[in-house]
């Protein structure tokens, strides 16, 4: 997403496909995009950067939101998801999906219209499986009784753990893997943001709760911390909380966004670091789940998980 829209300027197409190809050579092979990334601007680049090597990826897009005079909303009658994925397709430039989400839950459409639609869209070879985006445990035990929930795609990290508890125990007893976005809380996790003046004008991040004036610095002091216990292990803080995140379970597979190949190499070498059980408990006691403060997202971005 950010190498289209959303986080400040966006850098030229050469390095955005430089990254992903990089991503690939370093065995990053799940690439997540979507149709309402910059209008389907960033599936077509995503198209152009895997046209020679589309065999070597595990390609996962999306369809779901609209938006309304800024504000968000979502579709999923059974229409608009064949149309959007036949878009989809086209914008890619492949004859099939390997993961294909709901993007957000409509609540005027039953889910099992929505999917009886990717059940046909699978029987027909251009999906392979079918995913859903913060959604809540009723909507995905519904969803998943039509055709296999094969991922969750929520925000989860150190800052957002609303997914902890009935929504992640729903998703482990059904078996369907756990796709957090935002593992590094939009980068403030990283602790390279040290005041919002320092991020560029239309950064979507300068309209967050969590980056306003008060909750900003309260926020920052928890990365401090976080930076301290990061540093004592020899790596970064960004490092560090995507370690947490995966050491969550084998079922979960963190998507750290980036737009330049330095920042893709130190996110691909949290893989290689280990933590113990007091290291886990050190990082949980640096930054408590209720600590942070702020809301996710300000009124006109929010969306009620499915129920």
């Amino acid at each position: 997403m950010g190498m289209s829209q959303a986080y400040g300027t966006f850098e030229n197409e050469t390095e955005s496909v430089a990254t992903i190809h990089r991503a690939i050579e370093l065995g990053v092979t799940f690439l997540d995009t979507a149709n309402v990334y910059a209008n389907g601007v960033n599936e077509e680049l995503v198209g152009r950067a895997i046209a020679d090597r589309r065999d070597k990826v595990v390609l996962a897009s999306k369809f779901g939101i609209v938006w309304d005079n800024g504000a968000m909303g979502a579709r999923g009658d059974a229409a608009y998801v064949k149309e959007c994925c036949e878009a989809s397709l086209k914008r890619l430039g492949v004859d099939h999906i390997d993961l294909y989400y709901q993007h957000r839950v409509d609540s005027s459409v039953p889910v099992e219209e929505t999917w009886g639609a990717l059940a046909e869209l699978a029987a027909e070879g251009k999906i392979r499986y079918a995913g859903i985006s913060e959604a809540g445990a009723a909507t995905i035990r519904r969803a998943h009784a039509v055709f296999p929930v094969t991922a969750l795609q929520s925000e989860w990290s150190l800052w957002t753990r609303g997914i902890e508890g009935e929504i992640l125990s729903t998703a482990r007893e059904l078996g369907i893997g756990i796709v957090p976005f935002s593992p590094l809380g939009r980068g403030f996790l990283t602790g390279n943001i040290t005041s919002t003046a320092e991020l560029p004008e239309g950064d979507m991040r300068r309209g967050l709760p969590r980056f306003e004036d008060g909750n900003f610095e309260r926020n920052l002091v928890i990365v401090e911390a976080l930076r301290a216990l990061a540093e004592a292990k020899g790596v970064t803080a960004g490092q560090l909380a995507l370690a947490w995140v995966q050491h969550q379970g084998d079922d979960v597979v963190p998507i750290p966004g980036t737009k330049r190949r330095k920042y893709l190499e130190e996110n691909a070498a949290s893989v290689d670091i280990a933590l113990s059980e007091e290291d886990i408990k050190a990082i949980e006691n640096a930054a408590p789940a209720d600590a942070f403060a702020g809301e996710r997202y300000p009124e006109r971005l929010r969306r009620a998980a499915g129920k």
